[in-house]
């Protein structure tokens, strides 16, 4: 019974994950702009991993999407393949898991067989919360690195001189913080990661107990057996009396 819990619990929880990380990969705020000390408050901008949005204060929204390849930063590009495999891994994962559970029956299938099913599920959730969770932190740390930087220039740094103009460190320049789908893909990845742990504690316990079939050593009863027949004599060996005819006498030589 716990075996069969912590595996309906592995199952739920990584279907959960990957439906996560499926509308983090999908959402459009993975970075959004910073609205403290910002003088323009009319226009809010947000960017995903497939295009960027401007929001005006009178609730219009536009959105473009990103038309090249490979003019984006190669980070940008590794971010998008870490996602996009977290999410091949984790469907893939999810269509093993459902065949591999135990309160199924599928034919004549055996345990060994589903515990090796959802040892390899459980594997391909693992990967999968720690390709998710690499990617979002590889993006996390850019938007904090050009964070840093544009705050450093907006302070006066070597910036400074460009004035108003909107380049880097102008008053203008918009600042980009943590989006949503930061968070949702953290926690994706993280119920993944718990997902295949426990269906791997349900693959210890789903395996057959291996037993020693030994043989019993048992002596050769050839050798020892008695007879239990008399034995038997040949009729040359009978004593002959006097008078020339046989006797009924028998005489066992040794």
């Amino acid at each position: 019974m716990a075996v069969t819990l912590c595996q309906v619990m592995g199952f739920v929880l990584g279907a959960l994950g990957v439906a996560g990380i499926v509308a983090a990969t999908a959402m459009d705020m993975w970075s959004t702009e910073d609205l403290y000390d910002n003088p323009v408050t009319s226009v809010y901008s947000y960017a995903g991993l497939w295009r960027s949005c401007v929001r005006q204060s009178s609730g219009f929204t536009e959105c473009r999407p990103y038309f090249t390849i490979l003019g984006l930063p190669a980070l940008f590009q590794g971010v998008r393949a870490l996602m996009i495999v977290a999410i091949v891994l984790g469907v893939v994962g999810v269509l093993i898991a459902i065949f591999a559970l135990k309160c199924l029956r599928m034919g004549n299938m055996e345990d060994r067989v589903k515990a090796t099913m959802t040892l390899t599920s459980g594997a391909m959730f693992i990967i999968a919360g720690i390709c998710a969770i690499a990617g979002v932190s590889i993006f996390a740390n850019l938007i904090v690195t050009n964070f840093a930087l544009t705050s450093y220039t907006s302070l006066g740094g070597f910036g400074g001189s460009f004035g108003s103009t909107g380049f880097i460190g102008s008053p203008l320049t918009p600042r980009y913080t943590f989006g949503s789908a930061l968070f949702v893909g953290w926690v994706a990845g993280g119920l993944l990661v718990v997902s295949g742990v426990l269906l791997c504690l349900a693959c210890r316990g789903m395996m057959p107990e291996k037993r020693y079939d030994g043989t019993s050593y048992k002596a050769a009863s050839g050798m020892y057996r008695s007879e239990g027949k008399s034995k038997t004599y040949n009729e040359s060996y009978r004593a002959q009396s006097m008078d020339g005819r046989h006797s009924t006498q028998r005489f066992d030589y040794v």
